[in-house]
């Protein structure tokens, strides 16, 4: 099973979020091609209500320590309830990292 498929199966199963994404932006960065080392997560989910952002990111981080311990390097994580959700309408684009230059895909 893939590091995106590890991730998507525990959060559905700690969050039951009403939206998810998670998305490998790994081939923006200076890694090999095909490499699972930085992800970019959209979730949302009424679990969230009432909490601050760093609680919020907080249970993603002690969900996901085992992954974050081992191959992820990044986890850009999107955290919203679903009221949120619908007033924001989506999330920003990430940046092209900086140290991608003179790598060759």
């Amino acid at each position: 099973m893939s590091v995106q498929d590890i991730i998507e199966q525990k959060v559905k199963q700690a969050l039951s979020p009403e939206h998810l994404e998670v998305i490998n932006e790994s081939y923006m960065h200076r890694v090999e091609p095909g490499s699972e080392t930085h992800f970019k997560l959209v979730v949302v989910s009424e679990a969230f209500e009432g909490q601050r952002l760093l609680a919020r990111h907080r249970t993603l981080n002690s969900l996901l320590a085992e992954e974050l311990a081992g191959g992820v390097h990044a986890l850009a994580l999107h955290t919203l309830t679903p009221a949120e959700w619908r007033e924001r309408g989506g999330v920003p684009a990430s940046p092209n990292c900086m140290g991608k230059a003179g790598v060759s895909a």
